[in-house]
């Protein structure tokens, strides 16, 4: 009986252990909630698969367009200036200073911090945001574009699939939108904004710039070529007298300041749209200062509104 005994144990021991190797085997194993992924400026950095809490000033756009709302949203001017036409999407989000103070984005709490220029993490920067939360610069500068931009977000944040989505509607808008401009005939625009008695015009290969000369294909007056060869920024301030000679047979004015003493110059009077009442004027609330596939698609809207009466 003892002999047997054993015999019956070593096959009870042999069964648990077998039991608890397939178990093991079975089990699903930890997956890494992290990713380590290369930003702009080469820094090699660990970031969520799936970030919850994102810190990304004037990246706004491209994160509502992808479907994902931040903690905080970019304000000037203790909150006076906010991107307006994300209102809507961007309701109940806290405000923070487009300085990015430490002690404001450590309150945030985020898991990630996307920033959009490589200036903004200059001189040291860089290492004091790291230590609040992993940080990366996203695709930026005069060479790249703004879907570069957006596909890079895209990525860091784990919306590849989704940004694709965006961007094909996007362009499905664009093509539909050049035919119908085609149709009625060609247009030369030109986009001014007016701030502090000064006019400025915008780049043709940025901002609006880029979305009426590329992606619409709509005509470039000679004077916004002329001021793009030698632009530093998205807008230059551009004279009166140069103004008067523009040939656009259609200008987009962001007014900023609609009492302007310039706006009653005889100058201003006889700029040829201003004359032949093509003139469309939106305010500080729009999209034409900013850049990003919800800026565009409503810019485009825009466009349509005012050029296929």
């Amino acid at each position: 009986m003892t002999k047997r005994w054993q015999i019956v144990k070593l096959g009870l021991v042999l069964g648990l252990t077998g039991s608890l190797l397939l178990g093991a085997c079975g089990a699903k194993q930890p997956t890494s909630t992290t990713v380590t992924r290369t930003d702009y400026l080469k820094h090699k950095v660990k970031v969520p698969k799936h970030p919850k809490r994102i810190v990304a000033s004037y990246l706004e756009d491209d994160l509502v367009a992808l479907g994902i709302k931040p903690v905080v949203q970019w304000s000037v001017k203790n909150g006076s200036g906010t991107q307006a036409y994300l209102k809507k999407q961007l309701k109940g989000v806290p405000l923070i200073d487009y300085s990015l103070p430490y002690e404001a984005v450590t309150k945030a709490k985020p898991d990630l911090i996307l920033m959009g220029t490589s200036s903004a993490v200059a001189n040291g920067k860089y290492a004091q945001y790291n230590k609040i939360a992993p940080t990366y610069v996203v695709k930026n500068g005069t060479t790249v574009t703004w879907r570069q931009t957006f596909l890079d977000v895209a990525k860091v944040v784990n919306r590849q699939a989704k940004a694709k989505k965006v961007l094909a509607k996007y362009d499905k808008q664009v093509q539909t939108t050049r035919q119908a401009l085609k149709k009625s005939g060609q247009h030369k625009v030109a986009v001014l904004w007016v701030t502090n008695n000064t006019a400025y015009m915008v780049n043709d290969n940025s901002a609006s710039g880029a979305l009426l000369y590329q992606d619409l294909q709509l005509g470039e007056p000679s004077l916004v070529k002329q001021v793009s060869k030698s632009a530093t920024a998205d807008w230059s301030a551009v004279s009166l007298e140069k103004l008067a000679k523009l040939d656009a047979d259609d200008i987009f004015l962001v007014n900023s300041q609609k009492s302007a003493s310039l706006f009653k110059d005889p100058l201003w009077k006889n700029i040829k749209a201003v004359k032949n009442n093509h003139l469309y004027q939106y305010g500080d609330s729009s999209s034409w200062q900013y850049s990003g596939p919800i800026a565009y698609s409503q810019m485009i809207d825009m466009v349509k509104t005012d050029l296929l009466k």
